[in-house]
């Protein structure tokens, strides 16, 4: 058991800060700081259902309608960003129906953006503006 913690300034709270937990925080960070995402429009540990299954995305962005806009598939620094991963993702898109998903484990994070029905990778992690733009 983890008896370090780590602040989720989305759920207001210290939160065991696990190898896992400490990649979704950096990317916290990287969406307020670096896209600009609005802390008010983000969501830690989302809770979802697909059919009879619940799920949790680790973080989801909403766009200023409420609607969900991107979700992100957080690893831990040593499992590899795969077809597992993706297919994680695109699960929740199903329920989620987002523009855009990001996949990182603190060493790699791949974006794609929604091209009709599939996605396609795209080079860097836009600004939240260029989120909201992207059709």
């Amino acid at each position: 058991m983890h008896s370090e913690t780590i602040y989720d300034p989305l759920r207001r709270k210290e939160v065991a800060a696990t190898p896992e937990e400490q990649v979704r925080q950096w990317f916290i960070g990287v969406l307020l700081q670096g896209a600009g995402v609005p802390a008010h429009l983000m969501m830690s540990e989302a809770p979802l259902q697909l059919g009879a299954k619940k799920w949790r995305a680790d973080i989801l962005v909403y766009d200023r309608s409420g609607n969900p806009l991107a979700v992100v598939e957080c690893k831990r620094p040593d499992v590899d960003i795969d077809a597992e991963v993706a297919a994680q993702a695109m699960r929740y898109n199903q329920v989620l129906n987002v523009r855009w998903l990001f996949l990182t484990n603190g060493n790699r994070t791949l974006v794609f953006r929604r091209n009709g029905d599939s996605f396609i990778s795209y080079s860097e992690l836009p600004k939240y503006e260029e989120m909201l733009c992207q059709q």
